[in-house]
């Protein structure tokens, strides 16, 4: 089994000065009287961000990290009601493209992951419509980036009027979608309301992929062991290109009682770590596990140096992928 570990948007090695989600905000845009240096400010950011991301692909690269999560505030203002489209496609066509070499050439794989305020079971149309605009938006992203492993990760989303009810809403709104943009979405289980189990339901009756978050799970289950439902979650991947993914974090404070901490720790507890890995070795898969924790990259090469120490006996094929026996 190869476990490859990736991290989300910001490198903390880096630092913060180089980042990819520098925004606009809609004031200060509105602030701007010329309509040409708004078009200006808006190519100015968007530029930006796209340089931003290519130095931390190159520093991903450097550094052997094959996974990688980029920010879904890539384009300022860009599915804003009252902004929109500002023509960045046309603009910075040979940027995306060159991006989408630079990930192709060094086979990283990358996905986004849209806020929590898009939700396709809304019961509100403009939501759901809105929802198709934002996804549309970074649909598009691998779309100029021919990328086409690219995958857009999302909830459920919210349960109004019972949550059989708006599972019927998801799959009925889920159906209208473009097939670009159904192609590209996965489904992870949250930590307030849709388990692993209804996640993996819904996944199942729809063939999405499905992301299992371990540390959503320990905050909002039904008493179901993961264990009993991973050879499932496994396999609605058997008909895509890459291998499962799996989200992974730490409670920040493991000492609440009777709960799991929603929040996440700055760095992985590399023993619950460890103890998830042994689990899922059993099932003979290889995975790509996605670390949301503060410390980013940082945390990322201190869990890998814990791992060494611990479990010696795994073997590292680079800086940020092992392989289990």
């Amino acid at each position: 089994m190869r476990v490859r570990l990736g991290y989300v948007a910001i490198s903390n090695v880096l630092g913060k000065k180089i980042t990819s989600s520098s925004t606009v905000t809609f004031a200060n845009y509105n602030k701007i009287l010329s309509e040409e240096k708004k078009l200006e400010k808006l190519q100015v950011v968007g530029l930006s961000n796209l340089k931003a991301l290519e130095e931390i692909l190159r520093y991903n690269i450097k550094n052997n990290i094959h996974f990688y999560r980029i920010t879904s505030a890539l384009m300022p203002l860009v599915t804003h009601p009252d902004v929109g489209y500002w023509g960045h496609r046309e603009l910075f066509k040979k940027d995306f493209e060159y991006i989408g070499k630079l990930i192709k050439d060094a086979d990283m794989r990358v996905d986004t992951h849209p806020d929590e305020f898009n939700v396709i079971n809304s019961n509100n149309p403009k939501v759901v419509e809105n929802t198709l605009i934002n996804l549309a938006r970074q649909e598009e992203w691998f779309e100029d980036m021919a990328y086409k492993e690219g995958k857009m990760v999302l909830h459920v989303g919210g349960a109004t009027g019972g949550k059989e009810a708006a599972l019927e809403r998801f799959a009925s709104n889920f159906n209208k979608f473009p097939k670009k943009i159904k192609e590209r979405l996965i489904l992870e289980n949250d930590d307030k309301t849709y388990t692993a189990k209804e996640t993996l339901d819904l996944c199942k009756s729809l063939n999405i992929p499905m992301v299992l978050d371990i540390h959503h799970h320990n905050c909002n289950n039904n008493g179901e062991n993961i264990e009993d439902m991973l050879e499932d979650i496994l396999n609605t991947w058997r008909n895509e290109t890459l291998p499962p993914k799996m989200h992974f974090s730490s409670p920040k404070n493991d000492n609440l009682e009777g709960r799991v901490d929603r929040k996440h720790a700055d760095f992985i507890n590399p023993y619950d770590f460890i103890f998830f890995i042994e689990i899922l070795k059993k099932f003979h898969k290889d995975v790509d596990i996605m670390l949301e924790c503060k410390e980013k990259d940082v945390a990322l090469f201190k869990l890998a140096n814990d791992i060494k120490e611990i479990k010696p006996q795994y073997h590292w094929e680079d800086e940020t992928t092992f392989i289990v026996e």
